[in-house]
């Protein structure tokens, strides 16, 4: 379905695939707008489920669930990348899908999302694809330190190994390989900052990009985004022509997040994509004029694209399941400038997202002493972003 319909009214059912977190904050955004929301989860619990939106609990493949969904709704968007790409083109052919098949084939699978960005002339990290274990050997002596990765299934940081010593390689060809997936080998790359850029666009082609963010990483999950990122200008203008480049290659419709490497000398490196809301997206429900939920939407319903203008700096964090209980206990003592979102996960583990926090400040700085007294971010991570 090509054709460019009219802006959906409020009342219209917008159809999800995927419950998740992601999903819950676009029905939240979406309620505010007016719109009704339906989704298609395998888990009776899911987030989505929590705030009022109809659910089919079914398998991401299940056909029968996936006419459901289509009969159900006007549009359809997708929450994360690991759904079935045949699932999706089997719904864009009964019912207007706008993110469409393609850029999800494209953005789950890191081969095909680097070949893509090469032609686009967008800079990406010397890679090799990786089919035996000399391969990755090959790779080592041709390109050095490597991150070894499977080319799928890579969500927050799983599938992936850094190699620094030959001796390694075995170790790691063997664990990746259980995936039963393709790998490929990426040249290690010794970045100053990692940064992300939220890009927004819609049929007729109008393009916004939110404020470059810069994101840090423990153990691959993001753990702490400052917003702006510590850019030069010019560095933070060219971040964004690449975010931009990349959504009219893909034809977007919708938000995407691209994630970055700035190298010393200012070179920007694309890491990967992601097709739809990001984390390091959650900012901007609290600190700019347009979320990134409501701009998906607002693309996906043919809507003009709201401004993506940062009121104030932000900081956002990460609540995982090894923060939430001290930090229950410690909600009257959050700075004031804190906005909790929670999202009534049941299971709460290491290293899963339940929520995470966003606080605005004329002055980032002034933020860290306050947030080490609680004592449930680590300080060092906290001091080296504040």
């Amino acid at each position: 379905m090509n054709s460019v319909p009219e802006s959906l009214q409020p009342g219209t059912m917008i159809g999800i695939l995927g419950g998740g977190q992601l999903a819950q904050m676009l029905i939240l955004a979406g309620h505010a707008m007016g719109f009704r929301f339906i989704v298609l989860d395998p888990n009776p619990n899911c987030p989505a489920n929590l705030v009022g939106a109809a659910q089919i609990t079914a398998a991401y493949d299940d056909q029968e669930a996936l006419a459901k969904l289509a009969a159900s709704c006007v549009v359809v968007t997708y929450e994360f990348e690991n759904v079935n790409a045949d699932s999706v083109s089997w719904l864009e052919e009964r019912v207007d899908l706008p993110q469409g098949s393609e850029l999800l084939r494209i953005s789950q699978n890191r081969l095909r999302e680097k070949t893509f960005l090469e032609k686009l002339a967008v800079q990406v990290s010397p890679f090799q694809k990786i089919t035996t274990e000399n391969d990755v050997l090959e790779a080592f002596d041709a390109l050095g330190e490597l991150m070894l990765k499977t080319v799928t299934g890579g969500y927050d940081g799983r599938g992936q190994t850094r190699i620094s010593r030959t001796e390694q390689i075995p170790e790691a060809f063997s664990a990746l390989s259980k995936a039963k997936t393709e790998i490929v080998a990426e040249q290690f790359v010794p970045f100053e900052r990692e940064i992300s850029v939220m890009v927004g666009r819609n049929r007729l082609g109008e393009i916004r990009c939110f404020t470059p963010v810069e994101n840090l990483h423990k153990k691959n999950i993001l753990t702490i985004s400052r917003i702006p990122a510590r850019l030069v200008p010019e560095v933070s203008e060219q971040a964004q022509t690449v975010a931009k480049k990349i959504a009219e290659g893909l034809e977007l419709v919708g938000v995407l997040g691209v994630e970055m490497f700035v190298l010393a000398d200012g070179e920007l490196l694309v890491n990967e994509i992601a097709p739809r809301p990001h984390n390091s997206g959650h900012f901007t429900q609290n600190a700019c004029v347009t979320s990134q939920f409501e701009q998906h939407l607002r693309a996906i319903t043919n809507l003009p694209l709201g401004s993506t203008e940062l009121y104030k700096p932000a900081v956002m964090l990460n609540i995982l399941g090894e923060h939430l209980p001290l930090l229950l206990e410690k909600l009257k003592d959050l700075p004031p400038e804190a906005k909790l979102h929670l999202y009534g996960k049941h299971d709460c583990r290491t290293g899963r997202k339940m929520g995470h926090l966003n606080l605005t400040s004329d002055s980032l700085e002034s933020l860290l002493e306050p947030l080490r007294k609680l004592g449930i971010w680590d300080a060092a991570l906290l001091s080296k972003m504040l």
